[in-house]
């Protein structure tokens, strides 16, 4: 059985590191952190997970749009592993959207983030592989990749303001 992990928090110092690049897709080591970041984020309400926010300071995510309690309107994609990604901005255009974490739970903010984005990475067999992301999938990944900088989304924030208790947020939507 694959082992869930619990989910770094804010103020976790691995949460504040760059994580390290992805030296061998095939490792033993590399595949028992995917399966971990499957069966952990399997286990929530999450949209997306970053090795980090298991402990793991290295660049992998999955992003996982899909219809949760806590992002009702999510759109469906499968599951997606991406090792060593990247991305470029398709239009200087952003738009704030809200956004939460499971590593700093009970908190929503207003985070500005590109709308459309074409990304590369590696799948699970080592294939690169380039996409582009649109709006709510892309605002997911933009999100774990930030955790890969070492950032978290309040870092992302214009205004104070736009900071709210997740119960708040529910009102709000």
């Amino acid at each position: 059985m694959t082992e869930l992990r619990d989910i770094a928090q804010l103020g976790a110092k691995v949460l504040r590191l760059q994580a390290e690049a992805v030296t061998d897709v095939r490792s033993e080591e590399t595949r028992l952190v995917i399966a971990a970041l499957q069966a952990t984020l399997a286990n929530t309400q999450g949209v997306g997970i970053a090795a980090p926010q298991i402990s793991e300071s290295t660049q992998i995510i999955i992003v996982a749009s899909r219809s949760t309690a806590r992002y009702p309107s999510a759109p469906l994609m499968p599951a997606t592993v991406m090792i060593n990604p990247r991305f470029a901005p398709l239009t200087e255009h952003k738009e704030k959207g809200w956004e939460g974490c499971l590593s700093i739970p009970s908190i929503r903010a207003l985070v500005p983030r590109y709308t459309a984005i074409k990304i590369h990475y590696l799948d699970e067999q080592g294939t690169e592989q380039t996409t582009e992301l649109h709006d709510f999938v892309a605002r997911v990944f933009q999100h774990e990749f930030d955790h890969l900088q070492g950032k978290v989304f309040l870092d992302s924030v214009e205004n104070n303001q736009d900071i709210v208790a997740e119960s708040e947020y529910f009102k709000l939507v």
